[in-house]
């Protein structure tokens, strides 16, 4: 069993994307299978089958974000410890070998997304970070070798 640690927002957007799935996706895959079959031979018949295909793939996307939000643990902003890295904090690191400085903010799986600097805390950084202090030098194994980054700075 995966956790997916998701602050309260992306926790009722997750519930809303069930409900939407459930409510107005499910019928309409129905009801396409329906017009499907009243068309004839369903061994012959195409739109049948990709109707079927599209009601399976759906259902399966509705197992996995019932399953999703069954692990689901909410993490609330107030409650983060600051003195160290950890999920939700914001951590300004430096990448010792090319002095590059970055920020991103940790994030649970469901919230990643890197164009706005959030990474995941199961991702190769995520993971080297978790636990750090300032000051501190994370080495991160990333797939092209062993990157090191010093911990600058670490807010909410």
């Amino acid at each position: 069993m995966t956790i997916n640690y998701v602050t309260k927002e992306t926790l009722e957007l997750m519930k809303a994307e069930l409900h939407r799935m459930k409510t107005v996706d499910r019928p309409a895959a129905s009801r396409a299978i329906a017009e499907a079959r009243e068309k004839g031979d369903l061994r012959e018949n195409a739109e049948y089958d990709a109707a079927k295909e599209a009601q399976g793939i759906l259902e399966a996307k509705m197992a996995q974000l019932e399953n999703d939000l069954a692990n689901a643990r909410i993490v609330d902003a107030d409650s983060v410890d600051t003195s160290k890295v950890s999920i939700l904090t914001k951590v300004t690191i430096t990448n010792i070998a090319t002095k590059k400085t970055v920020k991103y903010q940790l994030v649970g799986e469901k919230e990643a997304d890197l164009k706005a600097g959030k990474i995941s805390i199961s991702s190769p950084i995520g993971k080297g970070l978790m636990g750090k202090v300032i000051g501190e030098v994370a080495e991160v194994h990333a797939p092209n070798g062993v990157m090191k980054f010093k911990v600058e700075n670490i807010e909410i």
